[in-house]
């Protein structure tokens, strides 16, 4: 079965485009949600938050209730209660269950959803009919078999694309990639090297 890595540019109507956009540093990683009928809820972690940041969550029209369970000076955990849970109710009327968390930077959230092909096109056209513009960056097997890379490895490279550890230049360092990721540096980047030598191997077909 197809695991497929999505891009959905949101709508300029909802509060996390809004959001996400007048804050394009931030990062926002939902790692909980549930919803039910046009309300939901969820737990939000925000990377480079800033009390700006809250005060305009606090002032969309779609955001019902926040509040703040921790937070230091470039991290806070969020709960959240919104009236535009477009994500969810997309995938609820496709068939298709998010796989979290769902990461969005400047109006565009990275998602992940595993399905038969013809699921993926039916959440694919849900998307759009919702006013969603999503883009299919990968399809990879979903397989032990189709993978090279131990879970480990794909969570540490997916959150290090993420934070733009791999952009140039970079926006974030080695250290403050071990710090996110709770790792000491020496382990991650040993991981990294063995997850960037492993793909390469494989790229060029050199065993």
């Amino acid at each position: 079965m197809p695991r497929a890595r999505l891009r959905v540019d949101l709508s300029p109507d909802t509060w996390v485009h809004a959001v996400s956009t007048a804050h394009p540093e931030a990062t926002l990683r939902v790692l909980a949600a549930l919803s039910e009928g046009r309300t939901g809820v969820g737990l939000l972690d925000v990377l480079g938050v800033t009390d700006a940041l809250l005060d305009a969550m606090r002032d969309q029209r779609g955001v019902t209730a926040l509040d703040v369970l921790a937070r230091d000076d470039e991290r806070a955990l969020l709960r959240f209660e919104t009236s535009q849970p477009l994500l969810l109710q997309s995938a609820h009327a496709s068939g298709v269950p998010l796989e979290l968390p769902v990461t969005v930077r400047d109006g565009t959230a990275t998602l992940r959803v595993t399905a038969p092909r013809e699921r993926l096109r039916a959440l694919r056209d849900q998307f759009e009919r919702d006013g969603l513009a999503p883009r299919v960056e990968a399809v990879s097997p979903s397989t032990p078999d189709g993978s090279v890379l131990t879970d480990r490895q794909r969570e540490i490279l997916e959150r290090a694309v993420e934070l733009g550890y791999y952009e140039t230049p970079r926006r974030v360092t080695l250290s403050d990639l071990a710090a996110d990721l709770g790792v000491a540096k020496s382990t991650l980047s040993e991981t990294l090297h063995r997850a960037e030598s492993t793909l390469v191997r494989r790229h060029l077909d050199v065993r």
